[in-house]
């Protein structure tokens, strides 16, 4: 039997993720995958990767950044609340 990995996620996440699916876009949850960003969210046709983090000044772990810099040429944006997210839209 395999280890399954526990991810901690940002206290905002649960309401973000809501807020989203209200407004009728699909979210991927990835921050069970190590190494990864948080979410992949679709909406208006179009897919983006996001980063959440509970503050602006949050940095992000070695392992994100990682992430981040080995998808050179897809965003992952960082968000603190679901206006920042839209706004990628």
């Amino acid at each position: 039997m395999g280890f399954r990995r526990i991810a901690r996620i940002d206290s905002n996440q649960t309401e973000i993720v809501n807020q989203l699916r209200q407004i009728g876009a699909k979210v991927l949850h990835l921050h069970q995958l190590k190494n990864c960003c948080d979410l992949l969210v679709g909406y208006k046709g179009k897919i983006a990767l996001f980063e959440l983090k509970t503050n602006a000044k949050k940095k992000l772990t070695e392992g994100e950044d990682k992430f981040k810099n080995e998808w050179y040429g897809y965003p992952v944006y960082t968000a603190t609340n679901i206006d920042e997210i839209l706004d990628k839209f």
